[in-house]
């Protein structure tokens, strides 16, 4: 007899993951275009920096507002979608029975089980609703805390990843010196960031982080081209 190891790979996605990459492909970009276009218009590198700090302070609190308030909507969401189901499995037991088993019946089992199983489910109501929740409306029950969570997570991100284009002027005073510096740092980033977000996400790693990479390049070059020209 052979034992057979059956190892399936998925990927194990996470709200906190989903955050990161919200906050750093932001962060990581918008500063860098900003730096940049200043870098064609002024010589000082002490304006980019006061400039890019505020940006990064605006970005920052503005990117984690939006991720608590889709945090709140989801939650808010979910609620109403709660009370509702509750709702209907006291008013039309039977119609949400069929449900029930309409969804046993897509998957292939027979009459007899899609009627045992609904009666089932029926037995327990809070079960019930959550089957409902789960595989009617293909909802999972947010944590309390992920708006706030969310909120943190992105605004942190997004100031690591906007650190990392401004370094370099804190440190050269002269913008066109900083730029270059700044521009080889940014761009392996972006390309390392890309690379991971890429193979967590399940595609072509060296074809995303070339994409994330030309994306944060592109609007580099088109900031600073437009701070020249102006």
């Amino acid at each position: 007899m052979h034992d057979h190891h059956h190892h399936e790979e998925h990927l194990q996605s996470s709200d906190l993951l989903r955050d990161i990459v919200i906050g750093m492909s932001d962060g990581l970009t918008v500063p860098f275009a900003l730096a940049a276009g200043l870098s064609g218009a002024v010589v000082s590198s002490g304006i980019i920096v006061i400039a890019g700090i505020a940006e990064i302070c605006a970005g920052s609190i503005a990117m984690g507002l939006g991720g608590y308030l889709a945090g709140k909507t989801e939650q808010d969401h979910y609620n109403s979608e709660l009370k509702r189901e509750y709702d209907e499995v006291e008013r039309v037991p039977e119609m949400e029975k069929q449900e029930v088993r309409d969804f046993f019946k897509q998957i292939g089992l027979s009459e007899e089980v899609q009627q045992k199983a609904s009666e089932e489910i029926a037995k327990d109501k809070k079960q019930w609703v959550d089957f409902m929740m789960k595989y009617e409306l293909g909802l999972d029950e947010p944590h309390p805390k992920r708006a706030a969570k969310s909120a943190l997570n992105i605004g942190l991100s997004y100031i690591v990843g906007g650190i990392i284009p401004l370094s370099p002027y804190f440190f050269i005073n002269n913008s066109t010196e900083a730029l270059k510096i700044s521009v080889i740092a940014t761009l392996i980033c972006l390309f390392v960031f890309g690379y991971f977000k890429s193979k967590m996400t399940g595609v072509n790693a060296f074809r995303g982080a070339v994409k994330v990479t030309l994306i944060g390049a592109v609007a580099a070059a088109a900031a600073f081209g437009i701070a020249k020209l102006l």
